[in-house]
């Protein structure tokens, strides 16, 4: 894992330009995600622990869907949030969030990981913060993981819906979003993310179980990004409580850049 100062002067949203980019370059991985559907299905298989999906800001468990497939056929119980658009943060919301990882956990019968996209990355650490003892994993996929909202080119929509002190953050929660939970935590981010600066993706810190993985993708496109899915395969393949900093393997390390990220 690569440690990071972050300051607030270094703080801004992704140029227009990368943003206007967005449409056309998810269109292009979710078809390169289905051209290498049949290579994909050789990825390393799980031990059938459960796994939680959760979407994007303004985004459903459609968007999900062809992950949650690959990782159900990899042998993950994959499953999605089952609550409609991502759109509001209340606490009605996070009460049925945290609902979702008990009964997947209940279910289960043991720790499930999560895999949560931009805001659904969000989510998924604060969850693992409140339940740690049920959570074995955590992965963020370009998800805005600062407190400060000036990384993201998302930022006006989300506060007319929510306003600038959602009604979790009144309550003392989501106050401190670039602590990593107690658990082994990954972001995934891509320097030409269009709508979260991929700075306001990066964790920070010294813990060993908490890494970045850089990827060359969309930020729409993450979800369906066939690299991503290799390095998300790999991390959730790991047996429980062998944690092990992600290393790409063989032409794989091709598609990783080894950059600072500072």
């Amino acid at each position: 894992m690569t440690t990071v100062t972050a300051t607030p002067d270094a703080a801004r949203p992704p140029s227009r330009l990368l943003l206007l980019a967005e449409p056309g370059r998810a269109f292009g991985e979710l078809a390169s995600f289905y051209a290498l559907r049949p290579l994909l299905n050789g990825l390393p298989r799980g031990d059938g622990h459960g796994v939680l999906v959760l979407p994007g800001f303004m985004a459903g468990d459609t968007s999900t869907a062809p992950l949650r497939r690959l990782l159900s056929d990899l042998g993950y119980d994959a499953k999605g949030w089952n609550l409609g658009r991502n759109v509001r943060v209340d606490n009605a919301r996070i009460e049925a969030m945290m609902g979702c990882v008990e009964e997947h956990y209940d279910r289960t019968g043991r720790p499930i990981s999560i895999v949560g996209w931009s805001l659904g990355g969000v989510f998924a650490r604060e969850l693992a913060k409140m339940a740690p003892e049920k959570v074995r994993l955590v992965i963020s996929l370009g998800s805005p993981i600062t407190d400060d909202r000036r990384h993201t080119n998302a930022t006006r929509l989300f506060e007319y819906l929510n306003g600038k002190e959602p009604e979790p953050m009144q309550d003392g929660n989501f106050r401190s979003l670039a602590e990593a939970p107690p658990v082994p935590t990954t972001s995934i981010l891509t320097r030409s993310d269009g709508v979260v600066h991929w700075r306001g993706s990066v964790q920070c810190g010294d813990r060993e179980d908490c890494e970045n993985i850089e990827v060359v993708a969309s930020h729409c496109g993450l979800g369906v990004n066939p690299v991503v899915a290799y390095a998300v395969a790999d991390r959730l393949a790991q047996e429980e409580g062998a944690w092990k900093p992600f290393e790409a393997q063989g032409l794989a390390r091709l598609f990783f850049p080894k950059r600072a990220l500072h």
